[in-house]
């Protein structure tokens, strides 16, 4: 495979390109009209412009601009069309090769509900749970939760990213939550079923990254740790989690589940954690965001793993684990507004050297409201998990996104938290202790910096300062015009 179309954008685009490049491979990138000037156009060696702002989900224009560029294969990324099999199913009809899952396993694990079946099948524990038919009563719904007991959670059963997802506490709740899951599933993944799943109070998220190849070979590259979420999107996570035996157990029963639908390529068998017991939650059948710190661990690279085994290579059987690494999600979006996401012009983006930082942000990146508002991830490796958060907070201390808002103040504050350090966490961490979080500074810009913010921002600053003269008091002038 000499040319490979990314079909995808931002952050996971560019990474896959950099290690497809060094590869030898021809890079070929799609972009919307909005996404002209990102970056990932910049560094393929061809692109192409499909128009719109979702021009990403639309399969036939992919699929039309993978044949005008020659492409050999698509490589679909996270989110998007990644984990569509009839996409993946177009790409082989057109005698496209798909680096991911096969369309039937895609379509199979992509169904919540027929995944629990198949974890069954292979004596995976799973949560006690059913699907919701179409039509069925309210209140045959509400005598089965309430045998299972609440809190229960209401799930999409194409669902993923968190969405379609709602909490139940009690039975009065349960109708509600029932058409609110339903509207959003069916507006994210043009499909309304949903079902119901017992609900753990404080459990861990922990997740199994496998790899299968062509010949029925199956691996696992260990645990990560994705605990620290808000509302249901994770923030930080780690590598490796829990102890070795349970470490052993838990990526055995991944083992069984992907050898049970002949798994091939990269996929994420996801389990929640709870008073020493694991639960099947479901399996992501693409690369996750977070494979950056089992990358960290394992000392490889899973975008080259990924076109290795789509080029039809075996698999590694040993694999050596070393140290532990963290992930920080840095994301667009005002921490004193209830985290709302934010767009505008980055002027400024610094971060210290030797440290790793998948993004595809720049000076003069434009951040528009049309797209997830992640903006980079944060990697850091230590010999130990105390010695890698130490690593993480000094990185993030460090690094300047001006004059964008994000989340970086308020993950500081939760890596340096005494419960975080102790490894007390759980999937509810972030409510439980951050609820009244205000945000607090801890870059000290050095004279580089400050100098730079100002030769960016003097003639706006003097611009907007003459304007105000004109309409002031006296009494204002003696306000300072400027603060930083």
């Amino acid at each position: 495979m000499k040319r490979v179309l990314i079909a995808n954008r931002g952050e996971i685009a560019v990474r896959i390109i950099r290690t497809l490049k060094k590869l030898g491979v021809h890079t070929i990138a799609i972009y919307s009209e909005i996404d002209k000037n990102s970056k990932h156009t910049k560094i393929a060696n061809e692109s192409y412009c499909l128009g719109e702002y979702n021009c990403y989900l639309d399969i036939d224009k992919i699929i039309e601009t993978a044949k005008k560029a020659k492409a050999d294969a698509i490589h679909p990324g996270y989110g998007f069309l990644s984990e569509n099999y009839m996409f993946a199913k177009a790409c082989q009809d057109n005698n496209i090769v798909w680096i991911g899952p096969q369309p039937e396993v895609i379509q199979k694990l992509g169904d919540k509900n027929l995944a629990r079946q198949i974890a069954q099948e292979t004596n995976t524990p799973i949560p006690p749970g059913k699907n919701i038919l179409p039509e069925e009563p309210l209140e045959s719904i509400e005598r089965f939760a309430t045998e299972i007991g609440f809190p229960i959670m209401i799930k999409a059963t194409k669902g993923g990213g968190g969405k379609g997802i709602r909490v139940v506490q009690s039975p009065n709740q349960l109708f509600e939550a029932i058409q609110a899951a339903k509207r959003e599933a069916l507006e994210a993944f043009k499909d309304d079923s949903i079902y119901i799943e017992k609900f753990f109070t404080n459990p861990r998220h922990i997740e199994v990254q496998i790899f299968g190849d062509l010949y029925g070979n199956i691996i696992h590259l260990n645990l990560r740790e994705c605990s620290i979420q808000r509302r249901h999107q994770k923030l930080i996570e780690e590598a490796p989690a829990l102890d070795k035996e349970l470490q052993e157990k838990i990526s055995q029963a991944a083992i069984n589940i992907a050898k049970k639908v002949g798994y091939q390529n990269a996929g994420t068998v996801e389990f929640i954690f709870k008073d020493n017991q694991f639960y099947f939650l479901e399996v992501n059948t693409r690369l996750q965001v977070e494979h950056t710190v089992t990358e960290m661990i394992t000392d490889l690279d899973l975008v080259e793993l990924q076109y290795d085994v789509a080029c039809g290579k075996s698999l590694p059987q040993e694999i050596t684990f070393n140290g532990h690494a963290i992930e920080c999600r840095i994301i667009a979006e005002d921490p004193e507004n209830n985290f709302l996401p934010v767009s505008g012009k980055i002027e400024l983006f610094e971060y210290p050297e030797n440290t790793r930082i998948d993004t595809y942000i720049e000076e003069g990146t434009e951040i528009t409201p049309y797209y997830d508002s992640l903006l980079c991830k944060v990697i850091t490796k230590g010999k130990n998990r105390q010695e890698a958060i130490q690593n993480m907070i000094f990185a993030l201390k460090n690094i300047n996104i001006l004059p964008i808002k994000t989340n970086k103040n308020f993950l500081i504050d939760v890596l340096q938290s005494k419960q975080f350090q102790q490894g007390e966490i759980h999937t509810n961490f972030i409510p439980e202790h951050f609820q009244n979080w205000k945000e607090k500074y801890y870059n000290i810009l050095d004279e580089k910096i400050i100098s730079t913010i100002f030769e960016k921002y003097k003639n706006y600053i003097i611009y907007s300062e003459n304007k105000r003269s004109q309409n002031i008091t006296h009494k204002d002038q003696q306000l300072p015009m400027w603060r930083p």
